[in-house]
């Protein structure tokens, strides 16, 4: 493995961050390139430690011992990411004969230099008890083709030597620490621990040289297994490759329609769940492999990981790949297979009533023909799920290539900390939103309207599919989003005129995703012309946008709903003009009348499998923010022109022709937007006028 340190990258991070701690940038450093580097440590495993000061409230510097937080992503964290404690108040806990969870965490809590920071690691004690400068915990991938592997203790000693000792598995927290502890004490010229079943933890005088001392043994374990390569799982190649990921697109439905349920209840959302593919060359060909169902069907590499992945994957045995139907049969009776045997496994240690919140249904499904569908509450944490995955299938694999034996850690060890108190805290800590796992498709995006209904649903957690026609209007909107939103933000060039530019697009969707969720029918284009004067094909124009994109985009939703199998919600953003036209808007008003009566007649259609389709009919959004409406930079200049007003005058006077006396924005449309997403009553086939009040344009 590369060493990777560059003391001009520290420096420059120590002058970012001159306010913290020399020693606390470097160590903010050590952990970035531990977590950016994948066959070391992934997503909250692993963490890292320096013994250093902080400055009290007299300003006098006071030891502390800094130690990374609990769940904090380890390759984008800074300074601010690690909390301060007493190390040596800490220090003296090993006296102690046991120690609870909950007392630890207590322990913790009084003795945090900043009383607000996040709990830290649960393997604080770990590195209050070891006195050396700085310490780094990691899960390497090497490491742990020998830690989990029968006679793995053995290998390990003949892979490194006496310069790194290997422990037995202890339960994490004040155990853990204890063993580490009177290990070191044994062998203080060691500068390495393996802990069976765990991973990697070394040390050093400083940052740099404990980063180091990590990458050297993990170097020596990494020359050993190469030698001990004996055979391998046959490559399947690049065609198998991008056949599975054709078929990942078509058959993610069906999957996420029975991992992320309809609810029983009709005036409910339902659970949002996302589903990643983990399809790579590699990944295809070990789930073809003979072999491939008893390598996978094994306990994780380390239980650090349970509450991302669950102790199993689910494994589906002569899948029906290439038809949906026949899948999604086989599907059901595997998912409830799975789900009584986690409930089993549950009952089996609490030996008591099953939580009623407890989630039964599997976070990793692994196919045959295709690789493995990854289940998360969100993008990221779907994405977690995938590279646990992939990282557990490789060691195993090389396991098997080197000669080995898998073996595992017991259940009751699996179990206690899957529910850890300490672990769970990190799943709740999610910010969610009521919308989360939720992904909306939205046309027209680049449009204020669209942009304000985007913003609104990102806001809300939902995952948004960006659509509109490719330009550099779309890019940069989808570049701004993703900077606030990050990856719940997808953008899809899509044209709705076109059929298989709207069949590619939802493609794209659920490649990412797995599927969706809400579709939000909002692309339309107006035209101001005396009918007499009206020209035929740009007539034509406003009807293929407004009428057959439209119809299209519903037609598609529909057969993807079905697929799905779990209910959906399509919204038309419709217009006042459906029911008080204008004049000179003849062209606009016929079209978006024609959508607004296909919208209805589809919540007719699809209401049987619980679909919802309903409409909001905004009238005169002038922009949202800078951006302005394509709408009105196309009808506000006769209009202008007809009242003698300029373009303030114009919006004045829309606002004082309704009731309220109201400007609408598109953040209103957003809003009611929202209220159908949400389910906040059992609706489907009706319009919202947003509006201000106009009772002409009341639909009736």
């Amino acid at each position: 493995m590369e060493n990777k340190w560059s003391t001009d990258t520290l420096n420059t991070l120590i002058e970012k961050f001159s306010g913290f701690p020399s020693d606390l940038c470097g160590l903010s450093y050590v952990t970035q390139l531990i977590g950016k580097e994948k066959d070391l440590a992934l997503h909250g495993g692993g963490n890292t430690s320096i013994k250093s000061h902080a400055t009290n409230i007299f300003g006098d510097k006071i030891s502390a011992l800094y130690v990374k937080a609990s769940g904090c992503n380890m390759a984008s964290i800074g300074p601010d990411g690690f909390v301060a404690l007493d190390g040596d108040y800490l220090k003296g806990l090993k006296k102690l004969h046991a120690l609870s969870d909950e007392a630890m965490a207590n322990e913790f809590r009084l003795h945090m230099h900043t009383a607000t920071c996040a709990l830290p690691s649960i393997e604080t004690l770990m590195h209050a008890f070891v006195p050396e400068k700085c310490i780094v915990h990691t899960h390497p991938s090497s490491i742990l083709t020998l830690s989990n592997r029968q006679d793995g203790e053995a290998a390990l000693r003949e892979a490194c030597g006496a310069q790194v000792v290997v422990l037995p598995y202890a339960k994490v927290g004040f155990d853990l620490a204890t063993a580490v502890a009177k290990a070191y004490d044994s062998m203080p010229n060691a500068f390495g621990i393996v802990i069976m079943h765990h991973g990697l933890v070394a040390w050093g005088k400083d940052g740099k040289s404990a980063y180091s001392n990590t990458i050297d043994i993990v170097s020596i374990v990494e020359t050993y297994l190469a030698k001990k390569k004996s055979k391998t799982v046959p490559f399947q190649g690049a065609d198998a490759t991008l056949k599975a990921l054709e078929r990942f697109t078509r058959l993610a439905p069906v999957i996420r329609g029975l991992l992320a349920p309809r609810s029983d209840d009709i005036s409910r959302q339902n659970a949002g769940r996302i589903v990643k593919p983990l399809i790579t060359d590699r990944v295809v060909s070990f789930v073809n492999c003979q072999n491939a169902k008893s390598l996978a069907l094994t306990s994780p590499l380390t239980p650090d990981y349970l509450i991302r992945t669950k102790v199993l994957p689910l494994w589906i045995d002569d899948p029906m790949v290439d038809d949906a139907d026949a899948f999604r049969e086989q599907l059901v009776k595997a998912v409830s297979h799975y789900a009584a045997e986690y409930k089993d496994y549950v009952f089996r240690h609490l030996k008591s009533e099953l939580p009623r919140d407890l989630d039964a249904l599997p976070r990793v499904v692994l196919v045959p023909g295709i690789g493995a569908f990854c289940v998360g509450k969100s993008d990221d944490d779907a994405s977690m799920v995938a590279d646990i995955t992939e990282q557990a299938l490789e060691v195993k694999q090389t396991i098997f290539e080197t000669g080995g034996v898998y073996q595992g850690l017991h259940e009751g060890h699996l179990f206690d900390m899957e529910f850890r108190s300490f672990q769970r805290a990190k799943l709740s800590s999610a910010t969610g939103g009521a919308l989360e796992g939720t992904v909306a498709l939205v046309t027209g995006s680049a449009g204020a309207i669209g942009t304000g209904i985007c913003q609104a649903l990102l806001e809300a957690g939902c995952h948004v599919a960006v659509t509109d026609l490719p330009a550099a209007n779309l890019d940069a909107m989808v570049s701004g989003l993703k900077e606030q939103f990050g990856s719940r933000v997808l953008g899809v060039g899509l044209d709705v005129t076109d059929e298989a530019s709207v069949i590619a697009g939802y493609a794209k969707v659920i490649g990412a995703w797995g599927g969706i969720d809400c579709v939000i029918a909002n692309a339309g284009i107006a035209h101001v012309c005396a009918l007499e004067d009206m020209n035929l094909e740009a007539f034509r124009k406003l009807e293929r946008v407004n009428i057959d994109g439209t119809l299209l985009i519903i037609k598609e939703a529909a057969r993807h709903f079905k697929l799905q199998n779990r209910g959906g919600d399509i919204i038309l953003i419709s217009t006042k003009n459906v029911f008080a036209p204008g004049a000179k808007f003849g062209a606009y008003s016929a079209t978006k009348a024609a959508a607004h009566q296909l919208a209805r007649i589809a919540s007719l259609e699809l209401a049987g499998i619980g679909v919802r389709v309903n409409m909001v009919a905004p009238d005169a959004v002038f922009s949202h923010g800078e951006k302005k409406s394509g709408l009105w930079a196309e009808v506000g200049p006769d209009r202008m022109k007809a009242r003698g007003l300029d373009e303030a005058g114009l919006e004045d006077y829309y606002r004082t022709r309704n009731l309220l006396k109201a400007k609408i924005t598109a953040r209103h449309v957003a809003n009611a937007v929202l209220f159908f997403i949400t389910r906040q009553t059992p609706t489907t086939g009706a319009t919202i006028p947003v509006d201000g009040g106009l009772p002409d344009a009341t639909p009736r």
